[in-house]
């Protein structure tokens, strides 16, 4: 890397400053030992001595965990044993500095307060000693700590200035001023890895790995922070790997294994200044097939393999060159197609490519540059990190990701397997919840426009990838801010229309599916109320009364969805929607089944009969005595059931309607709801209401409702039928 800082850094992430909390409670036991804990790169102690002092204080985490948890204890045995330890250990510390008579001897006091009155005074006076000797320590502890992060800061620069014996001796130093900061035995690891002294750079990777320790205990401390503490434990699994993965390339170079000799030899010879941009571009190439395992991605990295761009001038200028000559595109491809290869499965090399700084403020520079194989290149490396959680934490962590829904989108009008790789990129980042965050910045702006661009042009572009794009709108718009924008946005309305308008002309299977996707991301909008989707409410429900007779039973389903939330919008709508015959379509779609149909189909005629007497009257006529209404009155669905009292009790105003119901078990049904215990209490309404309807338009009912001992519930229903 530049000058190789960025690989002495690299071994040490930072642990995130949430968790530092947590060194509070630690210093009862030693001096805020944990205060620069963080995931370290490989890890143990470099000597007998160093390891001791480790051990003990991870004795003093534990017994002071144990103490503190006693004396919190709801037992009192328990609580009075920790109170004679903490008694103790008092004593033990006080004793130095009390004269031998111990006269003044400070304990925790277990009796009534007004007997120790005069050893209260004594107490108080230790208590201010100790937190007088605290301080002073918390002093030197900062003083030591400004002196070892100076030595550490010394140790980088003799790192990136290749001098490996002076960056070693300021780590070094760094360590005897304070002996708990694990970058400090990293950073001097990589400084021995250089100087080929493994055995110590072994010895200090494994005194860092103890840190695992140490994440431990603190969890048993407080169990409740787990997720506080997962992210640390994760880099530490990561770390471990990576020591591990270079232990493993260390061996297989040292057996003079063909492959581990190429890797090094190449990159000698690609360091090799001021030759021809074709011979560098070779050489990658044959690098390219050498990178078969993880071994060889290993010994790129610890061959510093990542520095070729800063190291070599024509390398780099031809890497980062704004119009690149076709030589220059060859290399730039061939680099792409490298770090596919040694990134391909290794978290840290994924980790060291993209925090290089020119690579860094390419990335986005490559996808724009309207070069079909860059692109291709460039999508298939950020690839590698979308599809796996670490990978795309990295991409959040270290790129701007404001843009990059506007550009992979853009994708849609390739024709190309640009288009598809782009959007299972965006269909992976848009599980993360700060992608989603950073979209919002641009959305309203850039990505809404183009967005609407690209569904009237339905027709011209990649369909396939059209369709995983529309979805993609619809998982962003469970973002409130973002569902709102585009609910309020008449354009992007418009053009949804226009696409289910073309499935009339386009009966293409991939065209349905872009019909179908914008239905799901219609159906999303509908969650929000506002003045354009009142006004284009009527067309909304026409288009979607016209899907009704498609073929494609999911397009059906998800267009009744579409009028179960439109309807509601607009009362002309329902109007329009009963002429066009929505009733007996519903009652069609209701008596041959299915969930999610029938839950879409019955509040759509919930909806109707609210507002229009022709839609009861249709209801009673097209289904002969409420068969199919009391059929989803059994349903385990409460949202069926609440809705389908709710369109029983509209229609029973129709005359007739009640007696056809006499020898029903419909009072028993709707008793059972009245009564019931559904977690949402609209089922219980609607049920009663239902029900007082029916005893008023049909007395006889009543007869049914007494021998049930159902009277109490028709009197509290009474009030809801007045109302209602």
């Amino acid at each position: 890397m530049r000058s190789h800082a960025h690989s002495s850094r690299s071994y040490a992430p930072t642990l995130p400053s949430r968790c530092r909390y947590v060194s509070r409670v630690v210093s009862m036991a030693t001096p805020q030992t944990l205060r620069n804990l963080r995931p370290p790169a490989m890890a143990a102690l470099a000597d007998p001595q160093q390891e001791e002092e480790f051990q003990r204080f991870l004795r003093r985490v534990d017994d002071i965990s144990r103490l503190v948890q006693g004396l919190s204890s709801a037992d009192a045995a328990v609580r009075d044993g920790a109170i004679a330890e903490a008694d103790r250990r008092l004593r033990e510390q006080r004793g130095s500095e009390q004269s031998a008579a111990g006269a003044d001897r400070t304990v925790i006091n277990t009796r009534h307060p007004d007997s120790v009155n005069t050893e209260a005074v004594h107490t108080e006076g230790f208590l201010a000693a100790l937190e007088k000797d605290a301080k002073e320590r918390a002093k030197q502890r900062k003083r030591n700590e400004r002196l070892a992060n100076a030595l550490k800061e010394k140790g980088n620069d003799a790192f990136r200035k290749g001098d490996y014996n002076t960056a070693a001796q300021r780590y070094t130093d760094g360590l005897q001023k304070l002996k708990d900061v694990p970058e400090l035995y990293t950073n001097r690891a990589q400084a021995y890895l250089k100087m080929h002294e493994y055995g110590k750079a072994i010895g200090d990777c494994e005194w860092a790995l103890k840190s695992r320790q140490c994440y431990q205990k603190l969890l048993q401390l407080d169990p409740q922070k787990k997720s506080l503490f997962k992210d640390c434990m994760n880099e530490v699994n990561l770390e471990e790997k990576r020591m591990q993965e270079e232990d493993r390339a260390m061996k297989a170079f040292q057996s003079g294994k063909d492959a581990a000799l190429s890797i090094k030899d190449l990159l000698q010879k690609l360091n090799r200044p001021d030759q021809n941009i074709l011979y560098y571009t070779g050489g990658i190439q044959v690098l390219i097939g050498v990178v078969k395992e993880c071994t060889e991605q290993t010994l790129f990295r610890t061959n510093n393999g990542f520095s070729i761009i800063n190291d070599n001038e024509v390398i780099r200028r031809g890497f980062c060159a704004g119009r690149k000559s076709t030589a220059e595109v060859d290399l730039c491809v061939s680099l792409l197609s490298l770090w596919q290869a040694v990134c391909a499965g290794n978290e840290e090399n994924q980790r060291l490519l993209l925090t290089h700084p020119d690579v860094n403020a390419q990335l986005l520079e490559l996808l724009c540059s309207g070069v079909l194989e860059i692109q291709k290149e460039t999508l298939a490396l950020i690839a590698l990190y979308s599809d796996n959680e670490n990978g795309r934490r990295l991409l959040i962590r270290h790129q701007d990701l404001s843009r990059w829904l506007q550009i992979l989108m853009m994708f849609v009008n390739s024709t190309d397997a640009r288009a598809s790789s782009a959007m299972s990129i965006l269909s992976d980042l848009i599980q993360e919840e700060k992608f989603k965050a950073q979209c919002r910045l641009t959305f309203s702006t850039s990505v809404l426009p183009l967005f609407i661009q690209l569904l009237a042009s339905a027709k011209l572009v990649d369909q396939t990838a059209l369709s995983c794009c529309i979805g993609i709108m619809g998982n962003l718009c469970a973002d409130a801010a973002i569902r709102v924008h585009m609910a309020e946005c008449k354009e992007c309305w418009q053009a949804c229309l226009q696409l289910v308008d073309g499935c009339a002309d386009v009966g293409t299977p991939k065209y349905r599916e872009c019909v179908f996707a914008v239905l799901g991301l219609m159906m999303n909008l509908l969650l929000e109320s506002n003045s354009v989707i009142q006004c284009l409410a009527v067309d909304i429900s026409g288009r979607c009364m016209s899907l009704l007779r498609d073929q494609d039973g999911r397009t059906v389903t998800r267009a009744i969805g579409v009028l179960s939330r439109i309807l509601a919008a607009s009362s002309l709508a329902v109007e329009e929607a009963v002429k066009g015959g929505v009733v007996k379509k519903m009652i069609k779609f209701l008596k041959a089944g299915g969930q999610t149909t029938s839950s879409y189909a019955i509040k759509t005629l919930s909806i109707c009969t609210r507002s229009s007497r022709q839609a009861q009257e249709e209801v009673v006529k097209s289904d002969k005595k409420f068969s199919v209404l009391l059929k989803l009155l059994d349903s385990e669905n409460e949202m069926i059931v609440g809705n389908a009292a709710f369109c029983l009790g509209q229609c029973l105003v129709v005359p007739g309607a009640a007696t056809s119901l006499l020898n029903s078990n419909i009072v028993m049904a709707l008793l059972k709801h009245a009564g019931g215990d559904a977690a949402r209490t609209s089922v219980q309404e609607n049920a009663a209401i239902a029900l007082g309807k029916l005893c008023v338009a049909e007395p006889r009912h009543i007869f049914q409702l007494r021998e049930l001992n159902g009277m109490a519930i028709l009197n509290s229903s009474m009030k809801y039928v007045h109302s209602s």
